[in-house]
């Protein structure tokens, strides 16, 4: 029965008809949308049409993945703070190559595949070239069939619709999650659990433990990306945060609900909006969070897949099967992330945990004027992640102790 299954699955043609496609639309129109024709809007359609794409991706999704498994090729993640993507209907009809039987089925029903595509609205992870080069890597990744995963922030409000009123400019927030979003899967089963605050305390044989921290949930979500008219379908893997508990039941027996409200919120603000007023401490606090937000959930994530895949290997295996790309410097945290973890919960040796990190990450420097690199208040950094500041003034030791003669260059200083 299951040889007999997966003969079958393997053998599921990628590209139909337009009759079969039409019989899928229809299908999603009833069975998803739950609605008919007399009473479907131009969204339930477009919708509809989205999921019967949406259905011609998800074998060629598990497909790569098996492949990925049988082959085990060294594995790229790719972590940037935001991806430019555009709108997923047309790029995904074209990669899959079945953009002109689409047309042709919703020419059948009576419908004009221009106007549903315009239905759609652009993900809101970015706005800018970081991440419009961001969604490039993905693409190409997929097109020349490199295992890659892509790792970001599933943002409510990741960019801004400019109006004018009054005579001004204002910028008001892009809600394209307001109808959901067809091109997503919801992961529960891969949340993590992420820290900031606390202190950290040391034992007799001077080993650290992160102690006393704030926790929120980094809940996933996964995104298809088609290779260019290929069998690949890499993942891009958003991460939403959400609150550790809905309420605090001490708050809920003192009646105070809006304090359970605003701690909730509060956790949830880190995936609100893409890149915060950095104008108040609030706004620059939050970013940092952000960032910390983003490394945390994925190297968590990519450790399992490296123990869940590997699990006979050591973490002295890692460089072997694992890179790390860091999309400019806003994931940078993931260095002393990484050290943090090997040292302190794999109970690694320092000089071995920064030769595993010096052989997992590569880095894309897209700015490289003195007014344009990233500082943080060394205050922040020490009240948000405390142990991290200690990592890195090592760093920031080994560094000028290896470089002294070669660089003049700090990591940690004044400003």
């Amino acid at each position: 029965m299951n040889n007999r299954r997966s003969s079958s699955f393997k053998e599921i043609s990628i590209v139909q008809d337009a009759k079969n496609l039409r019989d899928s639309f229809n299908r999603n129109l009833h069975f998803y949308v739950v609605k008919d024709r007399n009473i479907a809007t131009m969204r339930d359609f477009y919708v509809a049409l989205a999921r019967t794409v949406w259905e011609q991706l998800c074998s060629r999704w598990i497909k790569t993945q098996e492949v990925y498994a049988t082959e085990d090729p060294k594995m790229v993640y790719f972590l940037s703070m935001e991806f430019f993507m555009g709108r997923t209907l047309k790029n995904t009809m074209l990669n899959v190559d079945t953009a002109e039987a689409l047309d042709e089925a919703m020419y059948q029903l009576g419908l004009d595949i221009e106007e549903l595509e315009e239905m759609e609205c652009d993900a809101g992870l970015g706005n800018g070239g970081l991440g419009r080069l961001a969604a490039c890597f993905l693409d190409s990744m997929a097109t020349i069939g490199l295992a890659a995963y892509g790792y970001g922030i599933r943002y409510e409000n990741g960019a801004f619709h400019q109006m004018i009123k009054d005579g001004w400019q204002v910028e008001e927030p892009d809600e394209w999650l307001l109808y959901g979003n067809p091109w997503e899967k919801e992961r529960p089963e891969f949340t993590r659990i992420v820290q900031f605050y606390g202190r950290v305390m040391r034992n007799h044989l001077d080993q650290c433990k992160w102690v006393d921290t704030e926790t929120i949930c980094a809940l996933p979500y996964e995104v298809p990306i088609p290779g260019y008219r290929n069998q690949t379908c890499n993942t891009l893997r958003l991460w939403s945060a959400k609150g550790r508990k809905y309420f605090d039941t001490k708050i809920i027996h003192n009646n105070d609900y809006i304090n359970a409200i605003l701690g909730r919120n509060e956790a949830e603000n880190i995936s609100r909006v893409l890149y915060p007023i950095e104008s108040a401490f609030e706004g620059k606090e939050l970013q940092l969070k952000q960032e910390y937000f983003l490394v945390s959930a994925t190297l968590q994530d990519i450790l399992y897949q490296f123990k869940s895949s590997y699990p006979t290997y050591e973490l002295f295996e890692l460089p072997n099967k694992v890179v790390i790309h860091i999309n400019d410097t806003h994931p940078a945290l993931a260095i002393p992330e990484l050290l943090r973890i090997l040292v302190d919960i794999e109970c690694m040796d320092w000089i071995d945990a920064w030769d595993i990190c010096s052989r997992v990450f590569t880095h894309t420097n897209h700015v490289s004027q003195v007014e344009c690199l990233k500082y943080w208040p060394l205050d922040m950094l020490q009240r948000v992640l405390p142990r991290h500041v200690e990592i890195i003034r090592n760093i920031d030791y080994h560094f000028k102790s290896v470089s002294s003669n070669l660089f003049n260059v700090t990591i940690l200083g004044e400003k």
